[in-house]
């Protein structure tokens, strides 16, 4: 299904509804008449109020709308699909629990670093998700068939970075995650590569050896076993550093080339490890 951008809000016909207020109560002086009473019954503090309430949701569904509208279709597309498959693993249970969408929120506010609009227009999309039946065969099926590999890879390292903010991460999300990587048509070397990354990485976080990252960790990233002679791993490096290259992902937007970006770092850095080693 294509996506809906969301429409620029409208006034409701507030005009029409206040011109026939004022021809009702007499015209201007009939109007005045009538807010002289609202503030002396002081009913006017809960009408400005929800003027100002509506004048703010209105100002927010303006810059949604334009933000969406400067957002290329494939960026649009992009984060509407993975929302959309997050909250699908987080109904694996059969229920999506107030924690998980905080989860989901918190990555988008603080891992891609979104700003107030474009968080209301993420939790626009959660609540859409919530409610929608749309399986997420379907959702990873048009997925497949919309993104080339690269940007499958963004989605799947986004799906595991989501799933290690957790302290101990169900078995059940990390099946599914494998599923999704198989159904996607990402290789296996990468797919090890990607979880072994966030594994490792979440066991240092949980040990009090925390000031240097392990060997181990290097070979995660880089895909490998530990002990890989030199040529293996220079060959794991140049294959990583294009698929993750920052500008195959540009037509996604700044913040997944930042991803991209992110990845890179980390490649580098172990690569420069067993160099220097």
């Amino acid at each position: 299904m294509p996506y809906q951008r969301n429409q620029q809000p409208g006034c409701g016909g507030c005009l029409l509804i206040l011109l026939l207020f004022s021809l009702l109560t007499g015209g201007f002086s009939g109007l005045l008449n009538f807010l002289g009473v609202l503030i002396y019954s002081g009913l006017a503090g809960i009408l400005i109020f929800i003027g100002l309430f509506w004048g703010f949701s209105y100002w927010i569904q303006r810059k949604v709308s334009d933000y969406e509208a400067s957002q290329t279709e494939s960026h649009n597309r992009f984060v509407w699909l993975l929302i959309h498959t997050l909250i699908n693993i987080a109904r694996i249970d059969g229920v999506v629990s107030k924690e998980e969408i905080s989860t989901i929120q918190r990555f988008f506010q603080y891992n891609l670093r979104y700003d107030q609009t474009r968080m209301y227009w993420v939790k626009n999309l959660i609540k859409e998700a919530v409610d929608s039946p749309q399986s997420l065969e379907s959702l990873l099926l048009e997925f497949r068939d919309t993104f080339a590999y690269e940007p499958r890879l963004i989605l799947l390292e986004l799906i595991y970075q989501i799933l290690y903010t957790k302290p101990q991460v169900p078995e059940a999300e990390l099946k599914m995650a494998r599923d999704i990587a198989a159904y996607l048509q990402i290789k296996d070397y990468d797919k090890r590569t990607i979880e072994a990354k966030y594994k490792y990485g979440s066991k240092q976080q949980s040990s009090s050896y925390t000031n240097q990252r392990t060997e181990e960790h290097y070979y995660a990233i880089l895909g490998l076993e530990p002990g890989a002679d030199s040529d293996t791993i220079k060959k794991a490096y140049r294959k990583l550093s294009m698929k993750y290259h920052p500008d195959k992902v540009r037509h996604l937007g700044e913040e997944f080339r930042s991803v991209a970006e992110g990845k890179m770092k980390e490649i580098n850095a172990a690569y420069d490890y067993f160099k220097k080693r």
